[in-house]
């Protein structure tokens, strides 16, 4: 049942989109994580520039130069595909040969049939040994991928779904890491909820096994630089708060605890702008950066009050 409710609220989230973003979404969809749509989905308007920029840097297989390789080539596939298949009534990037060509590119060699033995006509790109089938129903230009093998309709091939699955996986993996992600977890208890009072704790968890430390006079330091919102059901920031976090440990401590963890309670009252919070769900965003080594982590909790 969570698990119900929560595709629904992404669901709904997604409808709600304005065209632009609405757009970028679809573009990227062959190659962006569920764990990076839900962050897309979640986060405010004014903040999904950012992401969007954020979200290709992190695919850059070369930062050091002014082009991003990955996001040019990604970009230019896309617009082939526009090119290439028209008169779906969709654009041609989201067609099945759109998608078979943007996660494998161009065929190898394409044969195409007027009308076969059932009278449909047909597509049928290779790749190497692989073929790749699309069956246009009444000849009207809308070809649909098959996942059944050549000689018989009636067999079910898997090499398809393998072969599919996998390059639409190899794609949604093109992050490139520089170093580790940090990681953590948090918790948003809400203890006040009156008409005129919002007042509660963000508890925040951060196993120091995922932090980047460097060496200080025989110890192990780092600073992680936090930084939380909450934003209300409109959109609206009703409450920030910044805070730089000294943690100093030593690496026998570490070594001999792999599962220690460093723990706060930030408590936060909200007394002006709140109607908002009480009308709708409402999200906290927590982001922590280790200033040693640089990485960085955003995540989001959404809650409302019953």
């Amino acid at each position: 049942m969570l698990v119900l409710l929560g595709s629904c609220r992404y669901y709904s989230l997604e409808r709600k989109l304005d065209p632009i973003n609405k757009e970028w979404l679809d573009e990227v969809g062959y190659i962006i994580t569920s764990e990076e749509k839900r962050m897309f989905l979640d986060l405010p308007k004014a903040e999904k520039e950012e992401f969007k920029d954020n979200f290709w840097e992190r695919r850059d297989p070369d930062p050091v130069t002014e082009v991003n390789e990955f996001k040019e080539g990604y970009y230019n596939r896309i617009e082939d595909a526009n090119e290439l298949f028209l008169g779906e009534t969709r654009a041609g990037y989201l067609t099945d040969r759109g998608r078979i060509y943007i996660l494998f590119g161009p065929p190898m060699d394409r044969l195409r049939t007027s009308g076969n033995y059932e009278g449909k006509c047909q597509e049928t790109w290779y790749y190497g040994g692989f073929p790749v089938v699309f069956i246009d129903e009444y000849c009207t230009g809308r070809y649909t991928l098959i996942t059944y093998d050549l000689t018989g309709i009636s067999s079910f091939n898997l090499q398809y779904m393998h072969e599919l699955n996998k390059a639409q996986d190899e794609a949604m993996q093109t992050i490139v890491s520089h170093s580790s992600f940090l990681n953590f977890s948090f918790e948003v208890k809400i203890s006040v909820a009156q008409s005129d009072l919002v007042a509660g704790l963000v508890q925040l968890e951060i196993p120091l096994i995922e932090v980047w430390f460097k060496e200080k006079e025989g110890l192990m330091y780092t600073v992680i630089d936090l930084q939380i919102e909450i934003w209300d059901a409109g959109d609206h920031l009703v409450w920030g708060h910044q805070d730089a976090i000294e943690i100093l440990t030593n690496e026998d401590e570490l070594q001999e605890n792999e599962n220690l963890k460093y723990s706060t309670a930030i408590p936060f009252e909200i007394k002006e702008g709140i109607e908002g919070l009480h009308v709708g769900e409402n999200r906290v965003f927590v982001t922590l950066t280790n200033t040693t080594g640089e990485t960085s982590l955003r995540k989001v909790r959404a809650f409302r009050f019953k």
